[in-house]
């Protein structure tokens, strides 16, 4: 990326939100306390599944998976966040800007064919149960997450890499370095890079795993309205969580990614990202921990024996 006059840009300015103190002070309390509960909600998940032989299951490998590409959501962007609130500068180098740009893509990316991957295997629970253990092995899910992270570094880091823009300006109208935010910095028409971000990005890392989604949950749909009502409950139980996490990364994401940046504000592309960058991250663990048996029965039992290890400890002293 290079200026008008061809320099080399050294730094960006993050635009942010606000340069009220005020309204600064209030976010980042906002924003602090949401990155306290992702980093506490998304770490006792991967905690629960590690420590309990019970949850050593493809699911709870695959919701393990999604705490870890959470955790990196946030912590690539929200701490930055954080200081840039109280900072009057707000610079960020170019290389610190990469990093985050390219994080974020891949993780973008990944969780979209991970939600795909996880329905699939919801798919296979309900619809063949009698051939889940021999298809849904663990190196057949080892498999499919390496998949997953070369597929998205294919389908979301390589275009950006081969695209040639000149830039013009240093002040990015976003809280993190976001690539439609950094494209409107270009001198030149960006509407090429535009159509190359819709028909990878969008076909590929949203839309495709969103078909894979709705048909995998048609083919349960139709398995379960076969079940007899005392067994319809239990079978649709299994889905609800993912349905609401497909719902809510999905519907956010494809609000930001619909059709060419320029046809919308900047404005509406930073408060999306608000959405999936910052709240799915921390809903994510809360929505999967309030409606899974199995990971509110792990919780309880964790917190029992921390009490009865704490009550001892008091005890001998």
């Amino acid at each position: 990326m290079v200026t008008k006059n061809q320099t080399i840009l050294n730094e960006f300015i993050l635009l942010g939100f606000s340069k009220d103190p005020v309204v600064n002070a209030a976010l980042f309390v906002l924003f602090f306390n949401i990155y306290i509960v992702t980093i506490a909600g998304n770490g006792l998940m991967i905690c629960m599944v590690f420590l309990n032989p019970q949850l050593h299951k493809p699911m709870y490998f695959f919701l393990c998976i999604l705490s870890i590409l959470d955790l990196c959501y946030s912590t690539t962007t929200v701490p930055r966040l954080l200081a840039d609130l109280f900072s009057t500068h707000r610079i960020i180098s170019s290389g610190a800007c990469g990093i985050q740009l390219y994080v974020i893509l891949l993780v973008e990316g990944c969780e979209c064919l991970l939600l795909a991957l996880m329905a699939y295997d919801r798919y296979v629970a309900i619809c063949q149960p009698l051939y889940y253990s021999a298809v849904m092995t663990w190196s057949v899910c080892y498999k499919q997450v390496a998949l997953s992270l070369i597929a998205s570094f294919m389908m979301c880091i390589l275009p950006s890499l081969f695209m040639q823009i000149t830039l013009c300006y240093n002040q990015i109208n976003h809280f993190m370095c976001e690539l439609l935010a950094i494209l409107k910095l270009s001198c030149n028409d960006i509407s090429s890079n535009e159509l190359v971000i819709f028909s990878v990005s969008f076909l590929f890392s949203l839309l495709l795993p969103l078909v894979l989604i709705i048909v995998s949950y048609g083919c349960i749909i139709v398995s379960v309205l076969k079940i007899r009502t005392a067994g319809r409950s239990k079978a649709f139980s299994t889905c609800t969580s993912h349905l609401v996490v497909v719902a809510l990364y999905f519907g956010t994401a494809m609000l930001m990614y619909f059709g060419p940046s320029s046809q919308y504000s900047t404005n509406q592309e930073k408060y999306s990202s608000i959405c999936y960058v910052i709240l799915s991250p921390m809903l994510n663990p809360l929505i999967y921990s309030l409606n899974n048996r199995e990971v509110k029965e792990t919780f309880q039992k964790q917190v029992s024996k921390c009490n009865v290890f704490i009550f001892s400890k008091c005890l001998t002293h």
